[in-house]
C-alpha cells in the first residue's frame, strides 16, 4: 500500500509539473501552475533557471523520499528485529557532504549570472523614471538616444470601471467599501480578459531597444513589476531602484503588470500597462508629446455644462472613485453626495484648492492633471450624485489656483 501511494504521488507531482510548464508555454496565455516564459531574453531564462532547479529539487524530493520509504520496508521490526549497532561510515558522511556542495553550486552559477544580468542596465537607449503613488503610477521620460532633455512625464490610473469590482459580496446586506446599495440583485458587468488592467494611458517603449527605468515612490513602499518582462524592483519612499527590459522587434502589443508590494487598501487597483511599438511609431510619439508638453496647459473654456461634466466623469471614475465611492459616498476620501462642501458655493474655491494643492491625506493634483481635467471633475463632483449646483469651473479658475 505505501509503495501504492508513493507512485500515486509521484506520478500526480509529474502530471502537474508537465502541465504547468506547458500552461506557460505561451507569454499570452496565463498559468496558475508555472512561470510564463515572457518576451525578453532575460524573462525566459528567468523561466528556464525556474523549470530546470524545479525538476533538481523533484529528483531529490523523490529519491529521499524514496531512501526513507525503503528504509521504513527492508528494516521493519518485524524483518530485523535487532538493529544494527554501527553509527558512522566515513564514507558515507563524506559522500552526502560533498553531493549537495556540488548540486548547491550547480544551481548557484546560472542563478547568479542571471542575477547579474538582471541588474545590468548599461548601455540603455531610453531612461524611464518610475513612482509609485497610492494608487497610481507616474511616468516621465528622462532620456533617449541623444536627447537630454525630453520633459514628458504623464500618471497612469486604472481605467477599469468602478461598476466592474464594485460589487455588493452578500445580497443580504453586506457591502464593501464604494458599493451603490442599489447593486443588490444586479448581474454584475461582465469582467473582460485583462479586468483590473487596463489603464488610461500605458507607457509607451519602442522594441529593439534597452530601456532603463528608474524605480521610486512618493509614499509607501510599492513594486514595479510587468511579468513579460522578467523580475520586479520595490519602489521606496527616497530611493531610486534601477531595472530594465529590452522586447525583441517583432514583439509590439501590449504587456500589463501591477504592483507586487502590498501598499495599502487599493493595492489591487494600480496595474501597468506598457505598450511596445516600432522605434519609427515610438520617435513620432515622443515627438509629439514633447511639442504638448511645450505649448502649455489647455485653458480653452467649456462649451457649457454638459461638456464639462462628461469630461468631468471620466477623470472621477480614473483619478477619484477608488477613494470618494463610485457614486460619491465617499471612504478613504470626503463623500460628495450632498455633503455641504461639495454643493455650498461658500466652499467653491476651497473645492479647486484642495484638488490643486492637497489636504492631509490627499494629494495634490496640480503634477497630476491638467487644469482642464481638474475644472471638469469638479464642476463634475458638485453637480453629479443627486448634487444641482450649477456651477461650471473653467480650466482659467484653475490656473488661478496654482
Amino acid at each position: 500500500m505505501q509503495s501504492t501511494l508513493f507512485h500515486r504521488a509521484a506520478a500526480g507531482l509529474t502530471s502537474l509539473m508537465i502541465s504547468g510548464m506547458t500552461f506557460a508555454s505561451d507569454w499570452t496565455e496565463r498559468s496558475d501552475l508555472d512561470l510564463r516564459p515572457g518576451v525578453t531574453q532575460v524573462s525566459q531564462e528567468v523561466q528556464n533557471l525556474h523549470t530546470t532547479v524545479l525538476w533538481i529539487v523533484t529528483v531529490i524530493g523523490l529519491l529521499v523520499c524514496g531512501l526513507i520509504l525503503f528504509s521504513m520496508i527492508r528494516h521493519r521490526r518485524s524483518k530485523n528485529p535487532n538493529p544494527s549497532t554501527f553509527h558512522e561510515n566515513v564514507f558515507f558522511e563524506v559522500l552526502w557532504t560533498v553531493i549537495p556542495f556540488v548540486i548547491l553550486i550547480a544551481m548557484a552559477v546560472p542563478a547568479t549570472r542571471v542575477l547579474v544580468q538582471l541588474d545590468d542596465t548599461a548601455e540603455s537607449e531610453l531612461t524611464v523614471k518610475v513612482t509609485g503613488y497610492r494608487w497610481k503610477w507616474s511616468y516621465e521620460y528622462l532620456t533617449y538616444e541623444d536627447d537630454n532633455d525630453i520633459g514628458v512625464s504623464f500618471f497612469s490610473n486604472l481605467a477599469t470601471p468602478p461598476e466592474q469590482y464594485n460589487n455588493p459580496v452578500l445580497s443580504g446586506g453586506l457591502f464593501p467599501y464604494g458599493t451603490a446599495k442599489d447593486l443588490v440583485g444586479k448581474d454584475a458587468p461582465e469582467k473582460d480578459h485583462n479586468y483590473n488592467l487596463e489603464v488610461d494611458n500605458k507607457l509607451i517603449i519602442p522594441s529593439g531597444q534597452k530601456v532603463r527605468f528608474l524605480v521610486t515612490s512618493d509614499d509607501v513602499i510599492h513594486s514595479f513589476w510587468v511579468p513579460d518582462f522578467g523580475g520586479k524592483k520595490d519602489a521606496i519612499p527616497g530611493f531610486v531602484n534601477e531595472t530594465w527590459a529590452l522586447v525583441p522587434e517583432g514583439k509590439e502589443g501590449t504587456y500589463y503588470g501591477q504592483c507586487a508590494e502590498l501598499c495599502g487598501k487599493n493595492h489591487a487597483f494600480m496595474p501597468i500597462a506598457v505598450e511596445v511599438v516600432t522605434q519609427d511609431e515610438f520617435k513620432t510619439w515622443i515627438a509629439e508629446e514633447k511639442e504638448k508638453a511645450a505649448s502649455g496647459p489647455d485653458l480653452t473654456p467649456f462649451a457649457g455644462i454638459d461638456q464639462a461634466m462628461e469630461e468631468g466623469k471620466q477623470v472621477y471614475d480614473s483619478a477619484c472613485a477608488l477613494c470618494h465611492g463610485a457614486n460619491g459616498e465617499g471612504g478613504i476620501g470626503l463623500a460628495f453626495a450632498g455633503t455641504e462642501f461639495a454643493t455650498n458655493k461658500e466652499h467653491l474655491n476651497e473645492h479647486i484648492d484642495v484638488l490643486v494643492n492637497g489636504r492631509a491625506a490627499m494629494p495634490n493634483f496640480k503634477a497630476q492633471l491638467t487644469p482642464r481635467q481638474i475644472a471638469a471633475v469638479i464642476t463634475y463632483e458638485r453637480n453629479a450624485f443627486g448634487n444641482d449646483t450649477g456651477d461650471l469651473i473653467q480650466p482659467a479658475d484653475v490656473n488661478d489656483h496654482e
